[in-house]
């Protein structure tokens, strides 16, 4: 059945965030702190390896690197337009909105776990990729991958950021069940050299949310999300980037 798969996922996720929960309460406030540090910085090298997998190529024994120009246009171009629609305020804004609703009110560090989890569990090949198989073929199989994938990840980042991770499922229940529901008009334009632009942007901005994990916010995240829609645009020029 289409759309198994997202249905899995987000109950990994939340079950993810449950544990991590249970556990979190038991976790002194300065040990909360250092095990937030190390999921950023287990974030950031998700980020890095996954981005430098799709710069870096090896031929003959010659490391050779590129992508670098695709990164700047599409972030750069990304950025922009983010920054006009102000989508990180839409985010935040949509945290606080649940944060209301769900007597989370004392919680200061609420929206700031909701988004980062967000982001986190939503940006990759593998939601896109996943979603579009469950819908054409019925194959959960990929998204049944990540649902395990994340449910280790919310384990961890709920322990140290708290219950505001766990509402993460929501846009991950609304962005891949759009992309399954939507699977037959999408699969043409989810190339392999499409899906190799998405995944080393989106990898670029699954190291900004680690950075911001570690040092503080530091970058809207948020705002850089055209960034992954200007890399599938740019997979389709005729003199390639």
């Amino acid at each position: 059945m289409p759309g198994i798969g997202t249905i899995v996922n987000v109950i990994g996720i939340i079950s993810g965030g449950m544990i991590g929960l249970l556990f979190g309460k038991l976790i002194k406030e300065e040990y909360r702190d250092s095990l937030t540090k190390a999921c950023g910085t287990a974030v950031i090298f998700i980020g890095i390896s996954g981005a430098l997998e799709k710069m870096l190529t090896v031929e003959n024994g010659i490391v050779s690197s590129g992508g670098g120009l695709l990164a700047v246009i599409s972030l750069a171009l990304g950025a922009l337009i983010g920054e006009i629609l102000n989508i990180e305020g839409l985010f935040e804004r949509f945290g606080a909105f649940l944060k209301r609703k769900t007597g989370s009110s004392n919680d200061a560090g609420f929206v700031d776990a909701f988004v980062s989890t967000s982001f986190t569990v939503c940006i990759g090949a593998m939601a896109i990729v996943g979603s579009i198989r469950d819908g054409i073929e019925s194959d959960p199989s990929v998204l049944v991958t990540k649902a395990v994938l994340d449910l280790i990840t919310l384990t961890v980042m709920t322990c140290s950021l708290g219950k505001g991770c766990i509402f993460s499922a929501v846009p991950v229940a609304i962005f891949q069940g759009v992309i399954t529901a939507f699977s037959h008009l999408l699969k043409p334009v989810m190339t392999e050299n499409a899906l190799s632009n998405l995944s080393l942007v989106g990898n670029i901005l699954i190291f900004c949310v680690g950075i911001n994990l570690v040092f503080g916010k530091k970058i809207r995240v948020a705002n850089f999300l055209p960034a992954v829609l200007i890399a599938v645009i740019l997979a389709f020029l005729p003199f390639g980037i």
